[in-house]
């Protein structure tokens, strides 16, 4: 009889984490999803069609982690797939932003990957399989709004992917870092951000988004950056000099602080 394997995803009730939770049941995943809202989590298991687990958790907190650390931790129900996908974004900039806000979007969208990250690749690294994707963003490689901190979230998330996997590629085990641009998810619409109608070819659809990002990591690649318009943004972010970049973000944004 052969084991079905299990993948756990983080925001798994709506946007990338729900597309991802979706495509993996489809392939044939045993899912635990883990988000804040029970009411949700027990819907979104639902509507998949199969019995799966959930875990009720904010991950910005330290009892929320220890939830999941404990479930990624648990040998004998070994998770195959983690997809840190749980972040949030700020609609103000640094200085406008309150204290305690700046502090939950540090701790969600770095702290959280680091400590989940660490549960999971000792049980994968023991057992030589397994993989991780953490959900980064265009926006990591580069200053593209001044004043926002969410930009250095995900630079980081990206070169601590890019540092884990090299550490155990030798192992069995990956580390990919997604890094989509604009998708149609609530995602700006949490963060009271207002991005119009969110239509033109810069906005990226879920579910073709974590299909690249799932055959990407099957090709062995550490950073995925889905569609065209994307790698060419980034080849632009990681290759220009930074001082035109600065120049031209200077004379074309108003700063947001």
């Amino acid at each position: 009889m052969t084991t079905r394997p299990t993948a756990l995803v983080t925001g798994a009730t709506a946007g990338i984490g729900a597309a991802f939770a979706k495509a993996l049941a489809a392939g044939g995943y045993d899912l635990v999803l883990v988000a804040r809202d029970r009411e949700r989590l027990e819907k979104a298991a639902t509507d998949l069609g199969a019995t799966h687990s959930v875990l009720v958790a904010d991950l910005a907190t330290d009892d929320g982690c220890a939830l999941v650390e404990q479930r990624l931790s648990d040998v004998d129900n070994p998770v195959d797939l983690l997809v840190n996908n749980a972040g949030i974004g700020l609609r103000g900039a640094f200085r406008s932003n309150g204290l305690e806000a700046e502090l939950r979007q540090l701790d969600l969208n770095v702290r959280a990957v680091l400590r989940l990250t660490h549960a999971a690749l000792g049980p994968m690294v023991e057992r030589r399989r397994g993989a991780i994707v953490n959900v980064s963003s265009v926006a990591g490689f580069a200053t593209t709004a001044p004043g926002s901190t969410y930009g250095a979230t995900k630079s980081w998330v990206t070169a601590f992917s890019e540092s884990v996997h090299l550490s155990v590629r030798l192992k069995g085990v990956r580390v990919m870092a997604l890094c989509p641009g604009y998708v149609r998810t609530e995602f700006h619409e949490r963060a009271g951000i207002d991005v119009g109608d969110r239509g033109g070819p810069m906005w990226l659809d879920a579910d073709r988004l974590v299909a690249t990002a799932l055959a990407d990591l099957r090709r062995g690649r550490t950073v995925s950056v889905p569609s065209v318009q994307y790698k060419a943004i980034v080849g632009l972010l990681r290759h220009a000099p930074r001082s035109l970049l600065n120049a031209v973000l200077t004379r074309s944004s108003r700063a947001r602080d």
